[in-house]
C-alpha cells in the first residue's frame, strides 16, 4: 500500500524516546523529511544517532509549553525542509497524584504538561496549512481522557480537552483541507510504563514480570501494545489513504475498555 509520504514533511513533537521516536522512525522509512523535537538535546542527539537518517532528518530542542518556542520550531523546521505537511503530537504526559494530594496547581500543572504542548504546537503550523489549503495533524493523546482514574485526573482531563479540541479543529477547518485527528493508546511497552512498574514493585514487593503478567492478564489482547503498533496508526491518519477521515478518535487500548 502506498501512502504517499515520501517527500513530506513531517513535525514529530516528544520524539527523541517512545511512541514518539517509533512514529519518527516509521515516516522515515516511508521517505519522509522529519524534524524531531524534544526539550532534552542529548536524548535527541540519541535519537538522531538511533535513527541514522542523515540529510532526512532534524533535531530541534524546545519546550513546546512555551508558545513563542513552539512557533520558533515551526518556523526552523520551514527554513529547513520547507512548508509542514504533517504534524504528529506526541509530547506531554501529565503526573499522576493521589487524590487526596490534589492542588489546583495540579490541574494547572497537568494542562501545561500534556494540553498546550499540544496546542501551542498546532497554534505553530495550522494557520499556514489553513492558507495552503492542505495538511494533517495527529494527536497522540491517551485513554485516560476517556476512562477516569482516580491518580489520573488531572491528565484526564487534559486529555479529555484534547480529544475535543481534535475534534472542533478538524470541523472548523475541514473545508480548508486540513485533516485532524488523534490517536488514543492505553497501556504501552514505553519507558514510561515500565517505570511506573519499577515504582509500584518497590512499594509492593511484587516482581516488575509479576505486576506486568497482572496488568496484561486484563487486556482482552492479553499484552501491552508496542510503540510500533501506535505509530503504524498514526501514519495510516497522516497518510493519503485516510484522505476521508478527520475528526476521529481512535483507541488503542487492546480492547480493555469497551466504550463506544
Amino acid at each position: 500500500m502506498d501512502l504517499e509520504l515520501e517527500g513530506k514533511v513531517v513535525i514529530v513533537t516528544g520524539a527523541s524516546e517512545g511512541i514518539g521516536l517509533a512514529c519518527a522512525r516509521a515516516f522515515l522509512k516511508e521517505g519522509a523529511r522529519v524534524a524531531i523535537v524534544g526539550r532534552t538535546q542529548s536524548k535527541l542527539d540519541e535519537a538522531k544517532a538511533e535513527l541514522n537518517a542523515g540529510d532526512a532528518l532534524l533535531t530541534i530542542a524546545a519546550d513546546m509549553k512555551q508558545a513563542q518556542a513552539a512557533a520558533e520550531m515551526a518556523d526552523q523546521v520551514r527554513a529547513h525542509f520547507g512548508e509542514i505537511d504533517i504534524l504528529v503530537n506526541s509530547a506531554g504526559a501529565a503526573k499522576r497524584y493521589a487524590p487526596a494530594t490534589l492542588k489546583a496547581q495540579d490541574w494547572r500543572d497537568a494542562m501545561d504538561a500534556k494540553y498546550f504542548t499540544t496546542i501551542n504546537a498546532i497554534e505553530a503550523v495550522i494557520h499556514r496549512m489553513v492558507e495552503q489549503r492542505k495538511g494533517v495533524i495527529v494527536n497522540v493523546i491517551g485513554m485516560g481522557g476517556k476512562v477516569a482514574s482516580p491518580v489520573h485526573m488531572p491528565g484526564g482531563a487534559a486529555n479529555a480537552a484534547l480529544m475535543l479540541a481534535t475534534a472542533g479543529l478538524a470541523n472548523a477547518w475541514g473545508s480548508h483541507g486540513v485533516r485532524v485527528n488523534a490517536v488514543n493508546p492505553g497501556g504501552t511497552a514505553t519507558g514510561r510504563v515500565l517505570g511506573r512498574l519499577q515504582i509500584e514493585a518497590q512499594d509492593t514487593g511484587k516482581s516488575i514480570d509479576e505486576l506486568r503478567r497482572n496488568a496484561e492478564s486484563a487486556i482482552p489482547l492479553q499484552r501491552y501494545g508496542q510503540p510500533e503498533e501506535v505509530a503504524d496508526a498514526v501514519l495510516f491518519l497522516a497518510s493519503a489513504r485516510a484522505s476521508y477521515v478527520t475528526g476521529a478518535i481512535l483507541s488503542m487500548d487492546g480492547g480493555l475498555n469497551p466504550l463506544i
